[in-house]
């Protein structure tokens, strides 16, 4: 079975109208499973770890699935606030099972480069050249943790791995990642973004495929 997992950050749901709006385009991109950003917006179904670390677990027929979603700290803000959220992610990570697959998707703020020194754990199909501070972050991560950035491995045009734009369209970055266990790897099949998606956010609606057999409890 593939399941489409969509990654966005809408910014806000307390705009009128943005719920019917996002949900309308998890619709039309035949999304199983939505992993959104800045929401501002309390309920639904899932506890959340913290305001910025969230995750489900799918019971799959050979393995259980993981899924993290993630929004990391912007690089204009205190490096010690960043570093306790990478802590606090590696804490919860530390805490799930080994053998389940692990994917951690969303707003990393993080531009990761192709330095070949990052080489498995990155591919050689990233927006950037060079990392910032956060896409060091990003990839100390996996690194660490035996991931790969799946989301810098697929050859498409820039126009489909742009996931974040400035308000005057002049500006582009790739900041929104999907990380997977690399002995997974192959399970993410797609990682591209969908600039048509709309509600009124900066961020384009980025969408992974991920290919498991999937047990649906009735």
């Amino acid at each position: 079975m593939d399941m489409r997992v969509g990654i966005w950050n809408v910014r806000s749901l307390y705009r009128a109208g943005s719920l019917m709006a996002v949900a309308k385009e998890i619709s039309k991109y035949k999304l199983e499973l939505a992993g959104v950003q800045e929401v501002r917006w309390g309920g639904g179904g899932i506890e959340f770890v913290s305001d910025r670390i969230s995750y489900i677990t799918l019971r799959g027929r050979w393995c259980d699935i993981i899924i993290l979603n993630v929004h990391a700290i912007t690089e204009d803000k205190i490096d010690g606030i960043d570093d306790r959220f990478y802590g606090e992610l590696e804490y919860v990570f530390d805490k799930f099972p080994k053998y389940p697959m692990k994917i951690l998707l969303g707003d990393f703020n993080a531009k990761v480069g192709r330095e070949d020194i990052f080489r498995p754990t990155i591919g050689n199909e990233n927006l950037h050249e060079i990392n910032n501070d956060n896409g060091v972050r990003v990839v100390n991560f996996p690194t660490s943790k035996n991931l790969t950035v799946k989301s810098t491995m697929f050859p498409y045009r820039n126009i489909h791995k742009f996931t974040w734009t400035s308000s005057d369209g002049k500006i582009h970055y790739q900041i929104d990642h999907t990380l997977i266990d690399r002995r997974w790897h192959s399970s993410v099949l797609d990682v591209r973004s969908f600039r048509a998606a709309d509600c009124d956010t900066d961020h384009y609606l980025v969408v992974a495929k991920v290919r498991e057999r999937l047990a649906v409890n009735k």
